[in-house]
């Protein structure tokens, strides 16, 4: 089947039987138009809902997630568009054969989500790493037929992060195609560490930190200069760490390899909205390079969008941040 007979037959079917509870397009809009690109927003298809219940995650927001309630939301805080991915911990509970399913289930749900609401979902694709094999197969079918937006990692899988030899034929397949790749960081081993959880967003930011460190020690973001990855969370804390990453100004005056990587790489404002976080991210990250994330449903865009306000930006840099250096990324989205 043709990738365009099947998003025919995707837009075909009845949206009432495969997602239920979509609203329509003619549902009452606010007074201000909805404008916002979110690229760090949770989607949670009805396989990824059961497997988190079963294996007792306590991921509630997730678990209550609606697409009619996501556009309510959508429209209250003037996000135009958000970019769905799977949150972890992703897809792989030790049984391979069962990730690759419910990776695909996870698309086809996205794909038709975004089949019904071109303009307002956008997906990144689920792969069912640690299985190599089953990523590759995935990212053809995702791209191929689905015509994912980009792909959703986690930050590492069984304690390899994304530099790790393992994973580089799934690099190298993503770097041919230029494909836009958002990580997400997964909760490992230090979240015991305090009582209560109280590890967990240490354990998150450091979890990106130590991919992304992943990613320069191997050479992997040289090795693919194509793909366009995207660090959750203000890249956790390798902004504010630069000197330990081997990243600097070289005697030139110019960056070394490892601080024009940082740079080159994009990064969202999920948690990362604060003056604190934005005065050392904004010195270390083009303007260009920033992009709007929520963690949504974990939190409100309103919520980041009155942190990014109040820091006082420019209004052409918090205009870039909010949607403009989206658009660069995703261009799909200026023809909607």
């Amino acid at each position: 089947m043709q990738r365009r007979e099947f998003l025919a037959g995707l837009a075909a079917i009845s949206a009432s039987a495969l997602v239920p509870d979509v609203l329509t397009e003619a549902q009452t809009r606010p007074a201000t138009t909805p404008f916002r690109i979110d690229v760090h927003y949770h989607g949670n298809s009805p396989g990824f809902i059961a497997a988190i219940k079963a294996h007792n995650t306590g991921q509630t927001a997730l678990m209550n997630w609606t697409p009619t309630k996501a556009l309510e939301d959508m429209d209250r805080d003037a996000v135009a568009t958000v970019i769905m991915s799977t949150s972890e911990p992703s897809v792989y509970f030790g049984d391979a054969a069962a990730a690759r399913a419910l990776a695909r289930e996870c698309n086809e749900y996205f794909a038709r989500l975004v089949s019904d609401h071109p303009a307002r979902f956008g997906m990144f694709a689920t792969l069912p790493l640690p299985d190599v094999d089953g990523a590759l197969r995935e990212i053809e079918y995702a791209f191929g037929m689905l015509n994912a937006d980009g792909a959703c990692f986690m930050s590492s899988y069984e304690g390899k992060y994304l530099g790790d030899p393992a994973f580089a034929p799934v690099m190298d397949e993503l770097n041919r195609r230029k494909a836009v790749c958002y990580t997400h960081p997964f909760r490992g081993g230090m979240i015991n560490m305090l009582p209560d959880g109280r590890a967990l967003g240490v354990t998150l930011s450091t979890e990106t930190t130590l991919t992304i460190q992943s990613i320069l020690y191997t050479n992997t973001a040289t090795r693919c200069p194509d793909i366009r990855f995207i660090w959750s969370h203000g890249g956790g804390t390798a902004p504010y760490i630069t000197s330990r990453l081997g990243a600097a100004v070289g005697p030139d005056g110019k960056p070394n390899a490892n601080l024009a990587a940082l740079q080159k790489f994009y990064y969202d404002t999920a948690q990362a909205f604060n003056p604190y976080t934005l005065a050392t991210l904004t010195r270390v990250v083009p303007m260009s390079h920033i992009l709007f994330g929520t963690d949504y449903p974990f939190a409100q865009a309103a919520t980041v969008a009155k942190g990014l306000a109040d820091y006082g930006f420019k209004p052409a840099d918090l205009r870039a941040i909010e949607r403009d250096n989206a658009l660069e990324l995703f261009p799909r989205l200026k023809r909607n």
